[in-house]
């Protein structure tokens, strides 16, 4: 068996009571940071096997997952924040685990662009999530596409490259394009800043950004 756990985005009270119950049944957890995940199980007095599952390592030990998991062993999948999969490790294991039969169960629980979109007062009903945007090679050609896009659009973005990612969002959607950037969500310094691209550019533009980071922009009109 394996479980996807989504954890909290911030606010440690957000991990729900089915969460709690799987993450002290499991064999082990795989954890993106196991640093990140032990904070979270000594707070919840949760004594379980750690082991690291992340970008960087989930090939290697993909086969080595599934002999596991066919042996009868329970695995949690957590990740730093949120729900495993969703920009995160887990799409790999997931996939191996349905060719061999291994039953998957996903849990519902905390993902940051769901509160972003919902408080952006943006368009709700139809929209495009597109994670991280591709550093280099890519992104014109996505950046072209989107630019035509009607849904509204939901990006993640590092607090190191915000200013940039709005600089370009400009380039290619125009300045008057409505927008909200949201950072730290469920946190004690939770900010929405809404605006058109170039009023939201020039407020990031005067300050130092920290945190987790979802923007979401208005479709096309």
């Amino acid at each position: 068996m394996l479980y996807l756990v989504p954890t909290p985005i911030g606010n440690l009270k957000d991990i729900t009571l089915r969460a709690l119950e799987v993450l002290q049944e499991v064999d082990v957890i795989l954890a993106e940071d196991t640093r990140n995940t032990a904070r979270l199980l000594n707070h919840y007095q949760i004594q379980k096997p750690l082991s690291p599952y992340h970008q960087h390592n989930e090939h290697k030990i993909l086969q080595h997952l599934i002999e596991q998991l066919l042996a009868g062993k329970k695995m949690a999948v957590v990740t730093d924040a949120g729900t495993p999969g969703i920009s995160d490790p887990a799409f790999l294991l997931v996939r191996e685990c349905i060719k061999n039969g291994i039953r998957v169960e996903t849990l519902p629980g905390a993902t940051a662009f769901v509160p972003a979109l919902i408080n952006s007062g943006l368009t709700t009903n139809r929209f495009v999530f597109e994670g991280f945007l591709p550093l280099k090679k890519g992104r014109h050609t996505l950046l072209t596409q989107l630019a035509n896009e009607e849904r509204t659009i939901i990006l993640y973005e590092s607090p190191m490259r915000l200013v940039k990612t709005l600089e370009d969002l400009i380039q290619y959607f125009g300045a008057t394009r409505p927008c909200c950037v949201s950072r730290e969500l469920t946190k004690m310094f939770e900010e929405n800043a809404r605006g058109s691209l170039q009023e939201v550019l020039d407020y990031f533009r005067q300050k130092t950004v920290k945190g987790e980071i979802v923007v979401i922009i208005g479709g096309k009109e």
